[in-house]
């Protein structure tokens, strides 16, 4: 893609960023959300005195594919949209941990799968203006069973193996219900593709 700026400049020096001025913490339910109220000045001067920052932790998705093409999904209750959803594996990147480990952990606590290979597919931030945990979404390949799940948390998961085109057509059925597990799928499928 060759994209060029109609200034003769660079884009990223034609968009300057916001300076923080001051926060304050409004709600904390760490370790899963902190809620701050922020003074921000704008680059051409204005001042804002309450814009709202979120923090969430940040997270990993895993599209995993057996040798068989078949990927390895997840079908779980969620509160927020209150229905069960099909999905992709993926949690929280504890502190200190690296994606890739927690990706590899992720994988075998909610699925009992592990896999031969590991490529990652990139880093998003879910709401770029209010601020959200960073996902990093990986795909792995040659993925097989080694134990039986693990998640030891509040979730009930039942893993099935379902194939890549079938997983897709879920995002458009609304199946599969969040952005997060929506972005993992595609990601993949355009990766298994290239």
């Amino acid at each position: 893609m060759n994209r060029r700026p109609t200034s003769g400049r660079s884009p990223d020096a034609l968009i300057r960023p916001w300076q923080t001025l001051g926060s304050r913490l409004l709600l904390d339910r760490s370790p899963h959300l902190r809620v701050y109220d922020q003074t921000v000045r704008l680059p051409d001067g204005r001042v804002i005195d309450d814009w709202t920052r979120v923090w969430y932790p940040d997270y990993v998705i895993v599209a995993a594919v057996t040798v068989d093409g078949l990927m390895v999904a997840t079908r779980s209750y969620r509160q927020g949209p209150r229905a069960v959803e099909l999905g992709l594996p993926g949690g929280i990147v504890e502190p200190g941990e690296e994606p890739l480990a927690a990706a590899q952990r992720e994988l075998r606590e909610e699925t009992g799968y592990a896999a031969e290979s590991w490529t990652d597919l990139g880093g998003f931030c879910g709401d770029p203006n209010r601020g959200s945990g960073f996902g990093r979404y990986f795909l792995a390949r040659g993925a097989y069973r080694v134990a039986d799940p693990d998640h030891g948390d509040l979730e009930e998961i039942a893993v099935e193996l379902t194939p890549v085109a079938e997983l897709l057509a879920a995002t458009r059925t609304g199946e599969v219900k969040s952005i997060q597990s929506a972005a993992g799928i595609a990601l993949a499928a355009a990766a298994l593709t290239c």
